[in-house]
């Protein structure tokens, strides 16, 4: 019964994604990577919030706590509460630097406001780097989420089948294929969440029997700890809260709303997503009181679940984690596929455009998979330092919204030097006192952008986006891709 309820969910997600583009002209580039411009509310938010709530948030946060304990829970909720906000004053000004430059990547955004080819060849780079590796932990937490549910199937086959799937949402649809499906997969992935939970509490005789078991088991991870663990996770908050809204990965989503306000409506009521976290929680801690000595604390929420639901159950929840890994995958290989054809590719037309991004989302999905079967810890290595480089696009995006005085040159060089202090620290292990590494690279990056642009004189950018109110006005000439 697990297997046939599993199948059905991949079986509807497909034809989900294939009725996506009905009605819709998706030989239009701009209608294939932003629908148009002309998503309603609902499709935005289910878009936006199916790229945040992925198969790491079935992984990571219950892996997380089992592992590490309390304090990780307080990075994870913490950083996600304070990014909201953010996202509300950014998300606007993002769709508005969008419509004003016709934008459907961040590099070009930059090529737009800053009229600056190599800028634009930079920022390209630059999200190439951190993109890439981002597909090998989506394969990774599959194969997590299917082992652990007692899936009898070969990792390398589930690994090429999640490929050929992730390929057909985009092959066909383009951005409204992993929109469409995110609405099913978002109805699953908080139910199964909610259910687990629920049903992890009954089987323990309450929520305060789960946290008593687990502190019998590992008294530690009840414990949020000090020191220099406790310096990491809020500077870590405060960190990702800034990049949260300025990856490569979720400002091309916010393009795809069909106005300014579509996106501030928006970004309202996505907090109410983390009820479901309490129920992530429950599920950690009972999988500590029941399985101390998990090999993979990975799949703590996965080994909770066959502990306590029936068959037809573990279906639901294998669904719900494979379209919440599958959806990542399909926009992040679109987002990879669009900075190719556009940003290294200029100028070409838009019909040669999609054919390009459709033989860079396969060439990239085959390496991801590859790389996944046959070097498993290569570039998950990389993963970890993803959300370090994204952020380093921050005073770039400063620069669009509210600082005219930064140049080309000084984003330029302060985005390459802000790239390599978070490789360099990162490749040499170095240790800031529990300070996140990755806060620091983007602190050494805005003071290189303010020195670098107080000592150029190039092109003057356009007046900042937050100076504008009228966010329809067509592209100033020389700012149009």
């Amino acid at each position: 019964m697990t297997v046939v309820i599993f199948g059905a969910i991949i079986a509807l997600s497909l034809f989900v994604a294939f009725m996506a583009s009905r009605g819709k002209d998706v030989l239009q580039i701009e209608e294939y990577l932003v629908g148009g411009r002309s998503f309603s509310g609902m499709l935005l938010f289910f878009l936006a919030v199916g790229e945040i709530y992925s198969i790491g948030t079935m992984v990571g946060l219950p892996g997380g706590i089992y592992a590490e304990g309390a304090a990780y829970g307080v990075w994870f909720l913490g950083y996600i509460v304070l990014a909201y906000p953010v996202g509300y004053f950014l998300g606007p000004l993002m769709w508005r630097a969008g419509k004003r430059y016709g934008a459907m990547t961040v590099p070009d955004v930059f090529k737009g406001h800053y009229r600056s080819r190599v800028l634009e060849v930079v920022a390209a780079v630059s999200a190439l780097v951190f993109l890439i590796p981002w597909g090998q932990l989506q394969f990774t937490g599959l194969q997590v989420a299917l082992g652990a549910l007692g899936f009898e199937i070969s990792p390398s086959v589930a690994v090429m089948i999640a490929a050929v799937i992730a390929f057909a949402y985009i092959v066909v649809s383009g951005v409204r294929a992993p929109a469409n499906v995110s609405i099913l997969k978002d109805i699953l992935l908080f139910g199964a969440i909610v259910i687990v939970g629920v049903a992890a509490a009954s089987a323990a005789g309450g929520v305060g029997n789960v946290f008593e078991r687990a502190g019998e088991a590992n008294p530690a991870t009840l414990s949020v700890g000090g020191g220099e663990a406790m310096t990491f996770a809020l500077t870590t908050i405060v960190f990702q809260a800034l990049g949260f809204y300025v990856t490569p990965l979720t400002v091309p989503f916010l393009f795809t709303g069909r106005s300014e306000g579509t996106v501030r409506r928006t970004l309202i009521p996505m907090p109410l997503y983390m009820l479901m976290f309490p129920f992530l929680v429950i599920a950690a801690y009972y999988a500590i009181g029941a399985s101390p000595n998990l090999e993979e604390p990975n799949a703590a929420l996965f080994v909770t679940a066959v502990e306590v639901l029936p068959g037809w159950l573990l279906g639901l929840v294998a669904g719900a984690a494979a379209l919440s890994g599958l959806l990542v995958l399909a926009g992040l290989s679109l987002v990879v596929g669009a900075v190719v054809s556009r940003n290294f590719a200029p100028n070409m037309p838009g019909s040669s455009q999609r054919r390009l991004v459709q033989v860079v989302v396969a060439l990239y999905l085959i390496l991801s998979a590859g790389l996944t079967i046959l070097a498993p810890t290569l570039m998950l290595a990389l993963v970890n330092t993803a959300y370090y480089g994204f952020t380093q696009f921050l005073p770039a995006f400063v620069g669009v919204f509210f600082v005219r005085r930064f140049t080309a040159t000084g984003i330029a060089v302060g985005l390459i030097v802000g790239d390599v202090s978070v490789l360099a620290l990162y490749g040499l292990g170095v240790s800031l006192g529990g300070v996140n590494i990755g806060l620091v690279a983007l602190l050494i990056n805005f003071a290189v952008v303010f020195a670098v642009s107080a000592a150029t004189k190039g092109t003057a950018s356009l007046s900042p986006i937050a100076a504008s109110r009228q966010p329809g006005n067509p592209p100033t000439e020389g700012s149009t891709p």
